[in-house]
């Protein structure tokens, strides 16, 4: 499993009547997903995120338009993400700090999760997470 962010293809079947992509465990992702959801009527330049989380691990894609990402692994690494491809997405494993933020107004993303919402595993607080990840 990666441990740190990572963009990962997602399969793509090419068809005359348009593109399919599939994801899943067993096709891409590094985790089962328990939960999907969902951003969209985005103003351009919103921004979203501004957390970590424990042990959640994420799979971000944009179906629509296009979203930067920038994020902090646990011992301090940044990187920035731009997402535009269909059958790109970007893997968050536990204990990254991302920021989302609309390149495009009107864009769609999608958030798989490896687990259900627990607000218990958020860390929202920067100096919070820094105290915790940076210390790994």
């Amino acid at each position: 499993m990666p441990n740190y962010p990572c963009l990962i293809e997602i399969p793509k079947y090419k068809d005359y009547r348009g593109n399919l992509s599939v994801v899943d465990f067993r096709s891409c992702l590094p985790f089962e997903i328990k939960r999907v959801f969902y951003v969209y009527d985005i103003p351009a330049g919103s921004k979203r995120g501004a957390h970590a989380h424990y042990n959640l691990e994420q799979f971000i894609w944009c179906v629509s338009g296009s979203i930067s990402v920038s994020t902090i692994s646990y011992d301090g690494i940044h990187n920035n993400f731009d997402l535009s491809l269909p059958w790109q997405g970007l893997y968050l494993p536990p204990l990254t700090w991302a920021n989302e933020s609309s390149l495009t107004a009107g864009c769609v993303y999608l958030v798989a999760a490896s687990d259900y919402y627990d607000p218990k595993d958020y860390i929202r607080d920067f100096n919070q997470f820094k105290k915790i990840a940076f210390m790994k």
